[in-house]
């Protein structure tokens, strides 16, 4: 066995040791140094993330000039166009609007309104981009398209870079049976910011399902997404014109015969998408003034479609503002009381007394065939909006308000008004019932109305039901009883009596039919002291569907009658 001599080890540690000091500055230096492949690929890296940027600037620009040249697809077709050598620009030119034809393509479905009776979204006319239930399919151009974009009609969005990420090459052929190229594939994750909650995309809220057709899905505005870009890089040494590109909608090919599968071009393990899971929606504290602002707008527009669809924008955005409750509210229950003047005819020029006309006809309605409170525009395939969607839209309305703020009790009123209309029986007692034991007992005239409306509410319950022998038909007779130990106005006291003889249709044998005739006769002297009285109206009350019959059928009515009928003449 070799051995060393140990002045040799020696000299040769002392050598290691005398190295000079230079020489650790250098190699330090050498290993900081990133290998030229590194180097490459973070400039690969960097010219990803500013294509996918660029693409998606250009498309929500409406710019098909950069569009195109930018996308893999428009490029890959003029590459492969067999026509001719040498384009001319007219014909590259031709090819990027072709492109953009294909993307806007893409997006015709998620502008397609689909609104029916009072569900309308601001804006009301127009392009309303919905994603609906095809968000996770939807192509990654559909978050940035120029609806929405920097360029009107929009009111803008922007874009930041989230992250990136090398996947799997990305692989195309030129030719059919060519070589099959690869090419490094970036993912470029976008996030995509909404600059105004009034015109951004609106999806469906998290967690819905649509159980049955007559449940209406929460709908939300969204504020940003997250969107994924999938871009090519090294084109240029394989015939393209720019060196990357972005793969969003895939090449269109036909199979090789017929029954076969095309070829799909090109093949990636990713697609420019959003990701669904990312979505921040637009929320109450965002932008508070812009909310506000925007219900005193809609009060002013002289279309309802209009003022309903931007006080719905607000509502998917606070169900709980009270400005826009108030002002939607206060729209659909008078546009309801309209479409009973219409129905019913009369020309009633009191204000306090056209308001009990057709507050009384959706009453009796609610309790006889009630088609149009029930058959909606979509049930009923018509081309506009019933009083039956009136009535489905302000019901959760007034109850929102009535929740969130008890004390305004004109909003808990008509909340019991609609239950009535809308035939919910317990609800409609409820409400009024709550309303007699909240309204203070100094306050005579609104606590005599609220029992007037809970006699009423009594009163449909029995008339809808057709169970003579109930108790509400007596408890109805006296809440109007009470009700007229309270009144102080003509107009009260007269639907005092006159709810008293309704009442009565409803008790076994009519009850006392002396009774009714007096109760009858005193609701008519009454009436004779209402301000701008009208002999129509009371001859339209004689005639009401559960009232005519019982009169018609006793001679003992017939003076009452027959002065109505001479008045009319």
């Amino acid at each position: 066995m070799m051995t060393m001599n140990p002045l040799l080890g020696i000299l040769i540690l002392s050598g290691l040791f005398t190295i000079p000091d230079t020489t650790l500055p250098s190699l330090a230096a050498s290993a900081s140094k990133a290998p030229p492949q590194a180097k490459s690929s973070g400039t690969a890296r960097k010219a990803a993330v500013e294509t996918a940027l660029r693409y998606a600037d250009a498309i929500a620009h409406g710019d098909k000039v950069a569009a195109g040249q930018l996308d893999f697809a428009c490029q890959y077709n003029q590459v492969t166009d067999p026509s001719v050598e040498q384009k001319p620009p007219a014909t590259v030119e031709s090819s990027h609007d072709d492109c953009w034809q294909a993307l806007t393509a893409s997006h015709a479905s998620f502008m397609k309104r689909s609104d029916m009776g009072m569900n309308v979204l601001w804006p009301s006319a127009g392009p309303l981009v919905f994603y609906g239930d095809d968000l996770s399919r939807a192509p990654a151009s559909v978050f940035v398209m120029d609806t929405l974009g920097i360029a009107p009609p929009g009111t803008g969005l922007h874009l930041s870079v989230t992250k990136s990420r090398s996947i799997p090459n990305g692989s195309f052929r030129l030719t059919a049976n060519g070589k099959v190229i690869g090419v490094p594939t970036t993912l470029v994750e976008l996030i995509v910011h909404y600059h105004d909650p009034l015109t951004s995309p609106v999806t469906y809220g998290p967690d819905t399902v649509q159980w049955t057709s007559t449940v209406k899905r929460e709908r939300r505005a969204v504020k940003s997404i997250t969107t994924q870009w999938v871009v090519f890089d090294g084109l240029r040494r394989h015939g393209f014109p720019r060196d990357t590109a972005v793969f969003h909608l895939p090449v269109k090919t036909t199979p090789e015969a017929p029954g076969m599968v095309p070829e799909s071009i090109p093949f990636t393990t990713e697609a420019s998408r959003a990701l669904p899971d990312s979505i921040v929606w637009w929320g109450p504290d965002d932008q508070p003034g812009t909310l506000t602002a925007a219900a005193a707008r809609a009060a002013a527009f002289p279309e309802l479609r209009d003022r309903v669809a931007l006080l719905n924008r607000i509502l998917i955005i606070d169900p709980n503002h009270v400005d826009a409750l108030r002002v939607l509210t206060r729209n659909l229950y008078a546009v309801l009381l309209r479409e009973a003047a219409q129905n019913h005819k009369l020309i009633v020029k009191d204000p306090t007394l056209s308001l009990t006309v057709n507050e009384f006809y959706w009453t009796t309605a609610a309790a006889s065939d009630r088609l149009d409170l029930s058959m909606g525009m979509e049930v009923g395939g018509l081309s506009q909006p019933t009083p039956a969607d009136l009535l489905y839209r302000l019901l959760p309305a007034l109850q929102t308000l009535a929740r969130t703020h008890p004390e305004q009790l004109d909003n808990r009123f008509r909340l019991g008004m609609a239950y009535r209309w809308n035939n919910d029986q317990g609800p409609m007692v409820e409400t009024f019932e709550a309303l007699v034991k909240d309204v203070p007992a100094d306050r005579k005239t609104p606590k005599a109305e609220a029992l007037l409306q809970l006699a009423w509410s009594r009163i449909n319950k029995v008339a809808w039901n057709r169970i003579l022998h109930d108790p509400d038909s007596v408890r109805a007779y006296e809440d109007a009883l009470a009700s007229a130990a309270l009144a102080e106005l003509p107009i009260d006291k007269f639907l005092a009596q006159y709810t008293m003889a309704y009442s009565m249709v409803f008790m076994p044998d009519y009850g006392d039919k002396n009774q009714m005739l007096q109760h009858l006769t005193e609701a008519k002297r009454w009436f004779d002291e209402i301000p701008g009285k009208d002999d129509q109206v009371w001859r339209y009350f004689l005639a009401s569907d559960g009232l005519k019959a019982v009169l018609d059928a006793d001679p003992m009515f017939q003076p009452i009658l027959a002065a109505a009928e001479k008045s009319k003449g």
